[in-house]
């Protein structure tokens, strides 16, 4: 089935608001309405790819809530949280833990216009000791009533889009694809347009087709790739 150009078009609006140097690490976040509502707003701000600890030997899984947001947001999951971070830092980002701990600052004192990752912790206990050490700046957000946290997908989406706020202030949002490099941003189009296809170049080690200005695979491929979703 052909893509039809109003989704093509569709899909290259979003991406052209696509940001690589924002993100998050979510560790431990096991329960599906929490993961779910975290991934909607990484979509929702424009966050390309998120990062996730995840030691049990089962997948992530979402809910209603995610509104099939999951779907463009890749979620890279690690078993280690040190290996996480490794990753996030030589590709220039700087962590924000959200701790309590009495170094940490109030999250709207900091500056997410650069590189940014937001590490966020499990329901009950927050981020890991582990985590915390690996942190390079420690942040909180400042509660008026008994209940000193909030819920860890509410605290995700505050810290988000206070990013956001700062960089439309300063004229950082992406409009027309300058989000993401060139060859990041074929790479998802092809996926998001063509993701059975995408797979199956994957299973065949090859590389995607190119697409001509209506989003249509240039290349004549075996029947069976042919899939649209």
């Amino acid at each position: 089935m052909p893509l039809l150009p109003r989704r093509y078009e569709r899909l290259k609006s979003v991406l052209n608001k696509r940001m690589s140097d924002l993100t998050v690490l979510i560790e431990n976040v096991e329960k599906p309405h929490n993961l779910s509502a975290i991934i909607r707003s990484c979509d929702a701000v424009g966050v390309l790819e998120a990062y996730a600890i995840f030691n049990k030997d089962k997948f992530l899984t979402f809910n209603s809530t995610a509104q099939g947001s999951q779907k463009w947001i890749h979620i890279n999951q690690y078993k280690e949280i040190k290996t996480a971070v490794d990753v996030l830092k030589k590709k220039g980002f700087k962590l924000y833990g959200t701790t309590l701990n009495p170094t940490s600052i109030d999250y709207r004192k900091c500056n997410f216009i650069g590189p940014t990752a937001f590490i966020l912790g499990a329901e009950k206990w927050g981020i890991s000791n582990e985590a915390e050490a690996l942190m390079d700046e420690h942040i909180h957000i400042p509660m008026r009533g008994m209940v000193e946290s909030l819920n860890v997908s509410v605290a995700a989406s505050t810290l988000l889009f206070e990013a956001i706020r700062q960089r439309q202030v300063a004229n950082k949002i992406p409009e027309r694809g300058e989000g993401l490099n060139q060859r990041t941003y074929k790479r998802k189009l092809f996926e998001w347009a063509y993701p059975e296809v995408a797979q199956w170049c994957k299973s065949e080690g090859r590389e995607y087709p190119e697409l001509n200005e209506k989003g249509e695979i240039i290349e004549e491929l075996p029947r069976t790739s042919k899939m649209r979703f």
